[in-house]
């Protein structure tokens, strides 16, 4: 989801616990093998035998993991058994930005990277990537999308790779097309549970005002769970903010502004009008004053300034929170037997919003994979990578391991099993064989992909995402569903907007935006730092007076640490988006 989708591209997403869940079945992050270590020599991408008869254990630096050390459960497992290999994750996200500075400095940031596309332009000239040019197209599998996906994506960054070298596999790339949007929800749009929702007369939702109202109501009606524990209407975290309140940012695509990722200062609509973000009618600035308000009403978590994302997404599990807006967030409570007794959460619309959302990401979604230009063993991390986007190891990936997360029907397709429906959220333990422990737990902790699951299986011609199965939408036609394509008069919630003309669909844009100059990267990192403490104080003022002076400052303090200097930058890279998207949407 920075997407950027943190959570998407922390994103997500998660991608962030796990970024393409959704609305019915839950997409796992990984598999298992009863391979044994060794006993099945791989060929490389040269087509010499790989020995797998030592094990190898490959530090893996990843800007999209939320957990840091050795790989277990049952992922692990699977890599053990089938490539006599351990993955060491170090996350930034945990261990903190200076992890990234340091290691680059030493010249060596890991052997397997999954790095910002910012960070990509730095360590090429640096000679910190290898060049993967040959091992990618002498592969079985990754070389299938060279053409249309690796090829043109590594090209643009002409700056530092002017021979149109391959050095970086972007992730999530979607095999659709430029312009397609295939998700049957926006990735930002306000969601709610559909029983409270009802219990409180299911309003009509006219702006914000009318949201917070409601969510007041559900709070008062539904104030605890079935257990005990205490439901908030809205809750926050902190740990994925970039240039600003990452919170803020998404919501703001509610509205039609979206944040470019590589950018800090500014937002983009669909037109091509760049708004700063402290402009006084700024998209960042009306959500502030939204959370504001919400907390004002005492709407807000109180953990939220203090708690991570691995705090909220158990509130997620346990219907603790009432206002969604990723879509994948859903993934953490909805469910097909829930769905039955219309329990769980939809899109609600807002009568006066109209979103941007960006298509598919068919050259990939800001991040990439890399392989560091120290590493000892290429061949063996090639070819883990290869494997990664083969069906098998896509499958594991999003849905786990056959026969106990999904089996295969009378015709050849998927459908999940009662198990796999609700594994990730109940943790169901994994049985032995496959490494034991709980299912969740065991996932893939590198939380990113090369290809994403909106790339049809050869096998059974539908979208890896099993929420995409026709299974699952057969067996999702429940009366939550129903119920709710009824109210709306629309198959989904993309369906929906569409139809009211709520939404603009633009270009997903994927490219070099060039390295930041020392004196930019060091003005935007002050700004950033600041415009970040100073929105978290602005939701919790203490009342609009406190909430104006702080707002009046920090415009004020930010062109002081050089405000417009960083604007202008980030301006080029907007003004390079409006021209893509004008030339993708032209068909060019």
């Amino acid at each position: 989801m920075s997407k950027s989708r943190k959570a998407a591209k922390k994103s997500v997403m998660l991608l962030f616990a796990c970024l393409f869940i959704a609305s019915v079945g839950l997409a796992g992050c990984g598999g298992a093998s009863n391979e044994e270590p060794g006993t099945d020599a791989k060929t490389s991408e040269n087509n010499t035998a790989i020995d797998h008869s030592k094990p190898l254990t490959i530090t893996v630096f990843d800007n999209a993991a939320n957990y840091q050390g050795e790989q277990t459960g049952w992922y692990g497992k699977l890599l053990k058994d089938k490539f006599n290999l351990t993955l060491n994750i170090l996350a930034p996200q945990v261990a903190g930005d200076q992890l990234y500075k340091t290691r680059s400095a030493a010249g060596n940031l890991g052997d397997l990277l999954i790095i910002d596309n910012s960070q990509l332009e730095e360590l090429i000239p640096a000679g910190l990537i290898m060049d993967l040019t040959d091992r990618v197209k002498n592969t079985k599998y990754l070389s299938q999308y060279v053409d249309n996906h690796f090829k043109p994506f590594n090209e643009a960054f002409d700056k530092v790779n002017p021979d149109g070298k391959i050095y970086a596999l972007p992730t999530f790339t979607a095999d659709t097309s430029p312009t397609t949007f295939s998700e049957d929800q926006p990735y930002s749009s306000p969601i709610l549970p559909w029983d409270y929702y009802k219990g409180v007369g299911a309003p009509k939702l006219n702006n914000l005002t009318d949201l917070l109202n409601v969510l007041k109501k559900m709070q008062e009606k539904y104030p605890k769970t079935s257990d005990g524990k205490p439901i908030d209407p809205i809750t926050l975290w902190k740990d994925w903010d970039g240039g600003g309140m990452e919170n803020v940012r998404w919501l703001s695509n509610w509205y039609g502004y979206e944040q470019p990722d590589g950018t800090t200062t500014l937002q983009l609509n669909a037109k091509g009008d760049i708004v700063p973000l402290i402009d006084d009618n700024s998209m960042y600035k009306k959500i502030l004053q939204f959370y504001f308000t919400a907390n004002q009403m005492g709407l807000i978590d109180p953990d939220s300034a203090s708690q991570d994302w691995n705090k909220v997404s158990e509130k997620l599990t346990n219907k603790q929170v009432l206002l969604l807006w990723y879509s994948w967030q859903r993934g953490f409570y909805n469910s097909i037997d829930r769905g039955k007794n219309g329990d769980g959460y939809v899109s609600v619309p807002i009568a006066d919003s109209r979103i941007i959302q960006t298509s598919d990401a068919y050259y990939g979604n800001g991040r990439v994979f890399a392989i560091g230009s120290k590493a000892k063993n290429p061949e063996r991390i090639m070819e883990f990578l290869d494997w990664s986007v083969s069906p098998e190891g896509l499958r594991y990936y999003t849905n786990g391991f056959e026969g106990f997360n999904y089996e295969k029907t009378d015709d050849g397709k998927f459908k999940l099993t009662e198990t796999g429906q609700t594994a990730f959220q109940k943790n169901t333990p994994v049985p032995d064989q496959y490494g034991g422990g709980g299912y969740q737990d065991g996932q893939s902790k590198i939380n990113s992909m090369i290809m994403s699951d909106f790339v049809k299986d050869p096998d059974t011609g539908e979208f890896y995402n099993n929420n995409y199965w026709s299974s699952t939408i057969e067996a999702n036609k429940t009366s939550l569903t129903t119920d709710w394509q009824n109210t709306y008069n629309a198959k989904n919630a993309t369906d929906y907007y569409l139809k009211n003309k709520m939404i603009d669909i633009v270009p997903n844009i994927n490219t070099s935006f060039g390295v930041d100059s020392s004196d930019i990267k060091n003005k935007r990192s002050q700004i950033s730092d600041y415009v970040k403490n100073a929105s978290w104080k602005m939701v919790f003022a203490k009342d609009q007076a406190e909430f104006d002076q702080l707002w009046a400052k920090m415009k004020t303090d930010v062109a002081g640490l050089g405000w417009n200097d960083v604007l202008a930058a980030d301006a080029a890279k907007a003004q390079k988006i409006v021209q893509m998207r004008s030339e993708a949407s032209a068909g060019k």
